[in-house]
């Protein structure tokens, strides 16, 4: 599109009040601390892309600060990852599923998730029972049926919410376009990989 087709649709929208502009506008021009990377970076490495050395790291950069903020958010839940792994999945799901299933979609043996399913369980997030009888199983039983309980959804909607917060305001200082634009250019390098890994 180039840079004068992207800004003509993007002043053609006009979708930011006043004060978010100037903010905008602010930051136009400001260097941050992978600008300084990137300088000191390109004296040793002369070929270095600066464009393309300064994205992957602000990506690199944003995905660690996202993933603390989540690591933060589950310990005030009281939740390990791989519990939340555990709860997302059975939510996905529909709130039920089998023992074999749950394992096949965190892609650990059976017997390897037993550990996590009894701390919730014990918390009241998730019940297990014989499949089709509703009577409960011995812990490791391949037939059993594993439930989200109301109690284990709240937590788990809980802790994406506060995970989800950060991420709105990280990208709330996009307008809407940008945000459009950003989701569609990184769409494009994704699309790259998964054409690298087919091949």
């Amino acid at each position: 599109m180039g840079q004068w087709g992207y800004e003509r649709q993007h002043d053609a929208l006009d979708v930011d009040g006043e004060e978010e502009a100037e903010q905008r506008d602010a930051l136009e021009g400001a260097r941050d601390w992978v600008d300084d990377h990137v300088d000191r970076w390109h004296t040793v490495l002369p070929d270095l892309d600066p464009h393309v050395e300064g994205a992957v790291t602000r990506m690199q950069y944003l995905a660690d600060h996202l993933r603390r903020v989540g690591e933060r958010a589950l310990a005030e839940y009281g939740l390990r990852r791989e519990e939340h792994e555990m709860l997302h999945v059975l939510v996905r799901s529909g709130r039920h599923t089998t023992l074999p299933q749950l394992a096949m979609d965190l892609g650990e043996a059976p017997n390897a998730v037993t550990e996590s399913l009894d701390a919730l369980e014990k918390r009241g997030f998730v019940t297990r029972s014989s499949t089709g009888t509703g009577e409960k199983n011995p812990a490791g039983d391949r037939g059993e049926e594993i439930t989200l309980t109301d109690e284990g959804h709240t937590t788990w909607l809980g802790a994406i919410d506060a995970a989800g917060a950060e991420e709105r305001r990280l990208l709330g200082s996009l307008d809407w376009y940008e945000r459009t634009l950003l989701a569609s250019l990184l769409r494009r390098v994704v699309l790259t990989v998964e054409g690298h890994d087919e091949g």
